[in-house]
């Protein structure tokens, strides 16, 4: 079933700090003599400075830090909300999740997140069974999970598909891993449920990489943040912000 509810979050900030100055204008005390009048010279007022022009002390950058020329160039125009997932290393599991979202004076960081990606890194041409997570940008148009909507505005898919069993990498279980999830749209059909597995690049190029519960070690494609971390971004996100996900090693971002 799938639901949409409201919550966005957008807030515009710019501090201006304006410098100004004044100044004295001399004077004399008392009534001249007519002797003084034609022996002291009259005294030259001091000019009062011209204020100072506004100067911004906290601009948002125009560009999200950490993006190269290559990177940036995959973001689209409309996006205004972007999850920048970076990793620590082109071979490592561990990562971080930070939400950008785009105000009129700029990018606007969120809380950085801890996270973990594939077991095996990243790559720049995922295959099924690589253990590796795709690198690049990727719409976010779907969401769903085993649990009720928490309140997102996206399309909600619940049901009993998003059950995790098993254990991962490090022994630890996966049980409500799909508590939550946002699909990436990599290989797959934006505008449906995350179990479609549609592949429109072929079963080899892999699917059904998500943003999900973190279950405390590394995932076979996926990202996966702490269930509070994931129902935040399931409140925030917004499908007419055109949100996308920005996920790679932090060298291969800054391409």
């Amino acid at each position: 079933m799938i639901t949409r509810r409201t919550h966005v979050a957008l807030l515009a900030a710019s501090l201006l700090l304006t410098g100004c100055g004044g100044g004295a204008v001399a004077s004399t005390q008392g009534t001249p003599t007519p002797s003084q009048e034609t022996s002291e010279p009259t005294p030259t007022p001091t000019p009062t400075p011209t204020p100072s022009p506004e100067i911004s002390v906290e601009v948002a950058p125009q560009q999200i830090p950490g993006l190269g020329p290559k990177t940036w160039a995959k973001v689209p125009a409309d996006a205004r909300q972007a999850v920048v997932v970076t990793g620590r290393g082109r071979d490592s599991s561990a990562s971080t999740v930070v939400l950008y979202e785009r105000t009129v004076a700029g990018w606007r960081a969120g809380a950085s997140r801890p996270a973990h990606n594939a077991l095996n890194g990243w790559t720049d041409h995922h295959l099924a069974g690589d253990l590796r997570s795709p690198i690049g940008v990727y719409t976010l148009t779907d969401a769903g999970g085993l649990l009720k909507d928490p309140g997102t505005k996206l399309p909600y898919d619940r049901g009993v598909g998003f059950t995790a069993r098993g254990t991962g990498f490090e022994g630890e279980p996966l049980a409500g891993s799909f508590d939550y999830v946002i699909a990436i749209n990599y290989n797959r059909q934006p505008g449906t449920s995350p179990l479609d597995w549609t592949r429109p690049l072929g079963a080899g190029r892999g699917g059904g990489i998500w943003l999900h519960v973190d279950h405390g070690g590394p995932t076979h494609g996926c990202v996966s943040i702490a269930e509070d971390h994931m129902k935040e971004l399931l409140r925030t996100l917004d499908p007419d912000l055109h949100p996308v996900v920005v996920m790679g090693d932090a060298k291969s971002l800054s391409r």
